[in-house]
C-alpha cells in the first residue's frame, strides 16, 4: 500500500473513533493494530504490514489484540471476515509457516522469521519468541496455570497433551505409519474445544464484553473440528485417500490451524481470563469442569476451591409439596424423577433464558454447565449456529412451528435432538423444551 494510501486510512480510522460512541475504548495503539488487521483485508502485502508491526510494537498486550478484534467487529466488518482473517492474524502477530499461504506471501514471511526471529508457537515446525505484555495477564495466568486441577490448570495440561497429539500426526503423516489411528486421537482435541465454547467463551463475551474472541475464535474452533471430522471419516471410508495429494494438503493445514489455536489460546484467550475472571466464577467454572471427558490426559480431582454442587434435599424448601393440577411433589422428588428420565431435558423460557436442565448422573452428549443458567441461550452456541436457534425460537413464539427434529451422531450412535414449544391450556407460549435422546438402543432392535 502506498504511503498517502496509508495516511489516508490512519485518517479516516482516527476520524472514524472520534465519533464513536465509545473513544475511550480506542487508544491510539489499538487503532493502529486495528489498522493492520484492515489493511490485511484490504489484500496488502503481510511482508509489509509485519514490517510496520515490528517497526511500531517491541511488545503486545493480550487485551490489545481483542480489543482489535472487537473494533473491528463493531466499525462493521462481519464476523465472518474477521474469522477468515484469524489464521492471517497468527501470521501478523506471532509469525508463521503454513499461514503465509492464506497470505500468498511465503517467501516474504521466511525472511521475517530470518531476520525477526518470531515463529508460530507451541506444536510448530518454527519455535515461538514469547510476547511480552505489561498488562499483567500473562503473570497472572502463569500463576494460575501452576495451582493444581484449577480449571487453568486442566486446560494448560490439555494444551500439552493436544501439542503431542498434533506432534504425533505431523510424524504419522511424513512416515505413513498408523497414519488413521493417530488422526483419531488427534480428534479428541474437540472436547477441548467443547470446554471453552461452554465455559470461557460465553463469560468472556457477556460479562467482560471481549467479543473478538468468542465470535472468531469459536468459529475457528468448530472449522477445525469439522474438518478432522471430514478428513477421518473420508479416510475410514476409503481408505485410498491417505495417499491422495489433495486430502493429504488439507490435514496439514488444518494441523497448521489446530497448533495455531494452541498458541493463541496461551498467549492470548488464557491470559485474557486470567485477568478477568474472579476467583467465585473460577470456583464456579471448576464445579461444571469436573462433569466433562478428560481431553488427552488423565481425569484431574476437582479443584479443592471448586462450588459444591446443590443436591435437592438439601434446598429450602425441599420437603415443600408443588401443587399441580395432576398431582402434588416435593422438590427432591421432582428432581429425581427428570433426572431418571434417559434424556438430556433443557427448558428455555418465554425470554429465551436458561432455565432448568436434568443432571443425571451419565456423562452427558450435550455438556451444559450450571453457570449457563440464567443466561439468554444464544449466548451458548457457536456464531454458526446462533441464527438457527434465533429461527427456531421465533417460530416457535409466532406460532408457525411447534417442533424441530434433528438427527445427530455422537459417541458412534445416532442421537435425537427435538426442540419443541411448550404451550399451555390456552395456547400461549411458555417457554421450549430441548430433548436430547441418544437412539442407539433402537438401532439394536430395529437394525438387525
Amino acid at each position: 500500500m502506498p504511503d498517502f494510501m496509508k495516511k489516508s486510512l490512519d485518517k479516516k480510522l482516527a476520524e472514524r473513533e472520534q465519533t464513536s460512541n465509545n473513544p475511550d475504548e480506542l487508544d491510539d495503539r489499538t487503532l493502529m493494530l486495528k489498522s493492520y488487521i484492515e489493511r490485511l483485508s484490504s489484500g496488502e502485502d503481510l511482508e509489509a504490514v509485519k514490517r510496520d508491526f515490528v517497526e511500531n510494537f517491541s511488545e503486545v498486550e493480550a487485551v490489545e489484540i481483542a480489543k482489535a478484534e472487537q473494533a473491528l467487529i463493531a466499525s462493521g466488518t462481519p464476523v465472518v471476515e474477521v474469522q477468515k482473517l484469524c489464521d492471517v492474524h497468527s501470521a501478523l502477530f506471532h509469525g508463521a509457516t503454513q499461514a503465509e499461504k492464506i497470505a500468498n506471501a511465503e517467501k516474504a514471511v521466511a525472511e521475517t522469521l530470518k531476520n525477526e526471529s518470531y515463529g508460530m508457537g507451541i506444536g510448530s515446525k518454527v519455535k515461538a519468541a514469547p510476547l511480552k505484555r505489561q498488562d499483567g495477564a500473562d503473570e497472572k495466568y502463569n500463576i494460575l496455570k501452576k495451582i493444581e486441577n484449577h480449571p487453568l490448570n486442566i486446560f494448560s495440561l490439555e494444551n500439552e497433551a493436544i501439542s503431542q497429539a498434533l506432534k504425533d500426526l505431523r510424524t504419522a503423516m511424513e512416515t505413513r505409519e498408523n497414519l488413521l489411528n493417530v488422526l483419531d486421537r488427534a480428534r479428541e482435541l474437540s472436547i477441548h474445544y467443547a470446554e471453552k465454547g461452554d465455559l470461557l467463551y460465553p463469560l468472556l463475551k457477556l460479562k467482560y464484553h471481549f467479543v473478538g474472541p468468542s465470535d472468531v475464535m469459536w468459529s475457528v474452533d468448530d472449522e477445525i473440528r469439522d474438518e478432522l471430522k471430514a478428513l477421518a471419516n473420508s479416510a475410514h471410508d476409503f481408505e485410498s485417500l491417505l495417499d491422495d495429494k489433495q486430502w493429504n494438503e488439507r490435514l496439514d493445514a488444518v494441523v497448521t490451524r489446530a497448533e495455531e489455536m494452541i498458541y493463541k489460546e496461551e498467549n492470548i484467550l488464557f491470559p485474557l481470563c486470567a485477568k478477568n475472571f474472579s476467583e467465585e466464577e473460577w470456583q464456579d467454572l471448576a464445579r461444571d469442569f469436573d462433569d466433562y471427558k478428560p481431553c488427552l490426559i488423565e481425569k484431574q480431582p476437582i479443584w479443592e476451591k471448586a462450588t459444591p454442587k446443590k443436591l435437592a434435599k438439601n434446598l429450602t424448601g425441599a420437603n415443600d409439596e408443588i401443587q399441580l393440577p395432576s398431582g402434588h411433589l416435593t422438590p427432591y422428588q421432582l428432581d429425581a424423577m427428570l433426572n431418571t428420565i434417559p434424556m438430556e431435558l433443557t427448558f428455555i423460557d418465554e425470554n429465551s433464558v436458561n432455565r432448568y436442565f436434568n443432571d443425571g448422573d451419565d456423562m452427558k452428549l450435550f455438556k451444559r454447565p450450571l453457570m449457563a443458567i440464567d443466561r439468554e441461550v444464544f449466548s451458548c452456541h457457536p456464531p454458526k449456529i446462533e441464527p438457527i436457534v434465533r429461527s427456531i425460537i421465533e417460530d416457535f413464539k409466532n406460532g408457525s412451528r411447534d417442533y424441530v427434529d434433528v438427527w445427530n451422531s455422537r459417541d458412534g450412535q445416532p442421537v435425537l435432538v427435538k426442540y419443541m414449544a411448550v404451550r399451555d391450556k390456552e395456547n400461549q407460549y411458555v417457554g421450549t423444551l430441548e430433548c436430547v435422546q441418544p437412539m442407539g438402543f433402537a438401532e439394536k432392535h430395529f437394525c438387525k
